[in-house]
């Protein structure tokens, strides 16, 4: 059983249970008919186990101009709205995994697809869930859930210091980033300003300045990225986290930074430690903020001299 199969019984369920509780006493042949039913769809039901989890949910409200208080929103702003949040969210969830071109279509997209159940109360805007996989009931853990946590630390990490966003972009590819800074333009060019709510945490701009702010921060030009060759030897490597640590030859800085997916095994770090080696990084850091490092590769003297 598959995951709209189980929604469609848990629907099923649900409207013959109405309709038992509505029947009168005297409807005794329709009242076995429908009980009958019930009973083949909890059997159904039964037979397999629940989800391992709930779909990941989030909710997006707007204010500011294209908004008609708590009665509606601009059809046009809307569509483009919710269309610009689930590209970035796509964008940044596909690049956790995979380097993003610069253009074409994205890597694995229908994975990253939301769902709008609702429109969100109290406030102008939607309620958004993953979509559900037709191909297996016992989801793992959800990408989507990480794809919106890690949009909302950008945007979070956007009105913060030049460190912490460095830390929230480290593993966004810049498609991604600046997938998330469309959206932001887009907004600051309609006037208006978005709250993102995921997880009980709510994050939310206070105006339109803030909005064109955080824009402006996820520009390219503010975010500066090389590749470097640095001299030194390897202090540490965690292979299962793969994070190493390695000391600088000329200025004896230590650095520590994340193993890249092009080493496929960081633990053959190991056999290298201590040992004057030359290594490529790749540095990426936003404005004045210290750079955050992955290994792109290293110079095995071993092998070297195999």
């Amino acid at each position: 059983m598959n995951i709209q199969e189980r929604i469609r019984l848990l629907a099923e369920k649900t409207s013959l249970e109405r309709m038992l509780a509505s029947l009168p006493e005297s409807s005794v042949i329709d009242r076995m008919s429908l009980e009958a039913r019930k009973a083949q769809v909890d059997e159904a039901l039964a037979s397999v186990t629940a989800p391992a989890r709930e779909p990941a949910r989030a909710r997006l409200t707007f204010r500011g101009k294209p908004i008609v208080e708590n009665h509606g929103i601009f059809a046009e702003f809307g569509a483009k709205a919710i269309n610009a949040f689930a590209d970035a969210v796509a964008a940044i969830g596909a690049s956790r995994t995979t380097a993003l071109g610069t253009r074409g279509a994205l890597p694995n997209r229908e994975e990253y697809q939301l769902l709008i159940t609702g429109t969100a109360l109290g406030s102008f805007g939607f309620e958004l869930e993953e979509a559900p996989k037709e191909e297996t009931l016992f989801a793992g853990p959800s990408l989507v859930d990480h794809a919106i946590e890690q949009t909302l630390r950008i945007m979070e990490a956007s009105l913060g210091t030049d460190d912490e966003l460095t830390e929230a972009i480290a593993d966004a590819d810049p498609r991604a980033v600046e997938a998330l800074r469309g959206f932001l333009k887009m907004l600051g060019d309609q006037e208006a300003v978005c709250a993102l709510e995921f997880k009980k945490e709510v994050f939310s701009f206070k105006d339109v300045v803030q909005v064109r702010r955080s824009e402006g921060r996820l520009n390219q030009d503010n975010i500066h990225q090389e590749d470097k060759s640095l001299s030194g030897q390897f202090l540490g490597v965690l292979p299962k986290r793969r994070a190493f640590e390695f000391q600088v030859e000329e200025s004896e800085e230590i650095i520590m930074g994340k193993v890249g997916p092009l080493i496929e095994d960081a633990g053959n770090i190991k056999q290298v430690l201590d040992t004057p080696i030359t290594i490529t990084v790749h540095t990426k850091r936003a404005g004045t903020g210290r750079p955050k490092y992955t290994l792109i590769s290293y110079e095995n003297p071993k092998e070297t001299e195999d």
